[in-house]
């Protein structure tokens, strides 16, 4: 195998595809990633963890065909040093077979790596058994569908992967598309309008390491759209250099939007980044192990209190719109700030009912996104 290719080409290539490597792997070759030359001067990277898979496509001057894997942590590390210049991947055919040899020399300028791989030989060749069934596709606009991850996918429940709360929830309906997840503790859900002409209901329940995967690559993406297609029980992301695959969680979801308060009977209007700011100074005497932050409600003015009991208390307040009856309610501050963080407005709207009721969170300038918080118990 022998290929030229620009340098910054890829490295792009090389840091889509790392992110289907396997973290704890028991294969070594899922460690890897799969370098194959195609025709037309092309080459294919691909890297699985046998649940999320990644795929690009890249140009380079293909010299003589074949196919490696190579550690993708090293060789991340070698190209992202390289001078910006063309860059020469060279292996030579084993004496038996036509099986790559492990040595791959990498040349850029004066410099010089040999990196040892694995032959392409064991990697997981299912991967690329997947269909495309074109009227099962849909194409959904890019900057709505990953607004709508940013903001909905952070409840998710991170333990488990084949656990349906560690899934989020995308449901497209009649130019509308509803993202929602919920870890059982806090639920977040967004609904945003789409151009695309999708008529029929479709929902799907897509694992939230996926989607934020692909949130992560999404800035190597160039088109304003991405395909969507469902194949059993794959999920399959595709854009013209980038193809990422998922298994999808089967079952039924919790019925989310029955959660949701049509009405709560106080109202808070809290700035933003003021109350980002309390929560943040006051969380630095929490109790690691609950890490709870109260929160009292009085007429135009909220106290936030920590305390534990071999380490001190704090105590903050500030400003905000308010005229209910008092209410002292408490809260697993992280849960707060995570979606504080990711409203994009200056004021939220906090609607409280009792201390063990849930409470929803919503910035003041549109009503498309809301969280919901569960209270913990002030003991």
């Amino acid at each position: 195998m022998k290929f030229i290719i620009g340098k910054e080409d890829l490295l792009n290539g090389i840091r889509i595809v790392e992110r289907a490597t396997s973290q704890k792997a028991v294969q070594p070759v899922l460690y890897n990633i799969l370098i194959e030359t195609l025709e037309n001067n092309k080459i294919r990277l691909s890297a699985t963890d046998l649940v999320f898979t990644v795929i690009t496509i890249l140009d380079a001057q293909i010299q003589e065909q074949g196919k490696i894997t190579l550690p993708a942590k090293k060789l991340n590390e070698i190209v992202s040093k390289l001078g910006n210049d063309l860059v020469t991947f060279e292996s030579e055919k084993a004496f038996q077979g036509e099986t790559e040899s492990p040595n791959v020399s990498i040349t850029c300028q004066k410099s010089k790596f040999d990196i040892i791989g694995i032959s392409a030989n064991e990697f997981p060749a299912d991967i690329f058994n997947y269909t495309i069934d074109e009227s099962k596709c849909f194409d959904v606009e890019l900057k709505p569908f990953l607004k709508g991850i940013h903001q909905a996918g952070f409840a998710a429940a991170s333990y488990e992967v084949s656990n349906l709360l560690s899934g989020i929830v995308c449901d497209f309906n009649n130019g509308i598309l509803e993202i929602a997840s919920t870890d059982g503790n806090r639920l977040a859900r967004v609904r945003e309008k789409l151009s695309n002409d999708i008529t029929e209901q479709t929902q799907l329940i897509i694992p939230s390491r996926t989607l934020n995967e692909l949130l992560k690559m999404s800035s190597f993406i160039e088109e304003d759209s991405i395909k969507i297609c469902k194949d059993k029980s794959t999920i399959i992301f595709k854009s013209e250099k980038i193809t990422a695959i998922s298994r999808l969680l089967e079952g039924q979801f919790p019925r989310y939007n029955q959660l949701i308060p049509s009405e709560s009977p106080k109202k808070a209007i809290v700035n933003v980044s003021q109350l980002i700011a309390a929560l943040e100074r006051v969380s630095v005497m929490v109790n690691d192990k609950t890490s709870i932050v109260k929160m009292h409600f009085a007429e135009n003015e909220l106290t936030l209190s920590a305390d534990t009991p071999d380490a001190g208390k704090s105590e903050d307040k500030i400003d905000i719109e308010y005229d209910a009856e008092e209410l002292l309610i408490a809260f697993n501050y992280r849960f707060v700030l995570d979606a504080l963080r990711i409203i994009e407005s200056d004021n939220v709207i906090i609607g409280l009912n009792a201390p063990l009721s849930a409470t929803v969170l919503k910035p003041q300038s549109e009503d498309d996104f809301i969280c919901l918080i569960m209270p913990v118990q002030i003991r």
